[in-house]
């Protein structure tokens, strides 16, 4: 099906790019042009490939700081490029889709995507998305290493440990584990989480649903019955330092 979209001028003097690479997955020409095209003007070096196994081809050869991956690829889909991407190494990654059923949504969030965008979209707000991912994932100078419950977190690094154990998380999850671990003991919903998070003041709920539930299965002993990130029943999450007793969440 022929989709749409809302060609936009990119803003005056805006190239935030830096320079990043964003490597562009899609199988559609139109879309990856469109996509490839915003992203240029706005700074970025940009590599385009049309299916899976090209996509982890240029991505062996140069290494992406991001990746805008369609989730209906020919042969391998987005979610098998994801998987075999985060195999090799981290990298940030934003999924297109063509279809809004949230159960396509929750499968992107569940092999580690960053963030989702669905089909047709403005190219525009894609770029924002991009810059909003990557600003994420550059090191912060001076931010003071967090330690809580056997969790350490060094935001400049962002490198995260469990009793002395690397953690391998995503970018959403380690900045999610970090709000929490500057946060003991305060009730947040999710729509506080999606904001002070994520950066947005709207989206899909189950965005933060999932990315919990990822992460209690890497920082919980037993993610069945979770200590440290645990529900508040009507309100959302809150994260206990000092644990006693078995809780139950979901």
């Amino acid at each position: 099906m022929q989709q749409s979209y809302e060609f936009e001028e990119p803003s005056p003097g805006g190239r935030a790019g830096g320079g990043a690479r964003v490597l562009v997955v899609d199988d559609d020409p139109t879309v990856a042009e469109i996509v490839s095209g915003y992203l240029d003007r706005a700074g970025y070096v940009v590599d385009r490939a049309p299916d899976g196994p090209t996509a982890l081809s240029r991505a062996a050869a140069h290494w992406p700081d991001l990746v805008v991956l369609d989730l209906m690829l020919p042969g391998m889909d987005g979610l098998e490029v994801c998987r075999r991407m985060r195999g090799r190494g981290p990298v940030p990654v934003i999924m297109l889709t063509a279809r809004g059923d949230e159960d396509d949504r929750i499968m992107g969030l569940e092999v580690g995507a960053d963030d989702y965008v669905t089909k047709p979209f403005s190219p525009r707000e894609l770029v924002l998305r991009v810059e909003s991912v990557l600003r994420r994932t550059r090191p912060g100078a001076g931010l003071v290493p967090l330690a809580a419950a056997g969790l350490q977190v060094d935001p400049g690094s962002r490198r995260a440990t469990k009793n002395g154990e690397e953690l391998a998380l995503t970018l959403r999850e380690f900045d999610l584990l970090t709000f929490f671990l500057r946060h003991p003991g305060r009730a947040f919903s999710r729509e506080d989480l999606m904001r002070e998070v994520w950066g947005w003041d709207f989206g899909d709920l189950s965005t933060v649903t999932v990315h919990v539930r990822r992460l209690r299965g890497k920082v919980e002993d037993d993610p069945g019955r979770p200590l440290l990130i645990q529900t508040v029943w009507g309100v959302g999450y809150r994260f206990e330092t000092a644990v006693s007793g078995d809780r139950e969440g979901s």
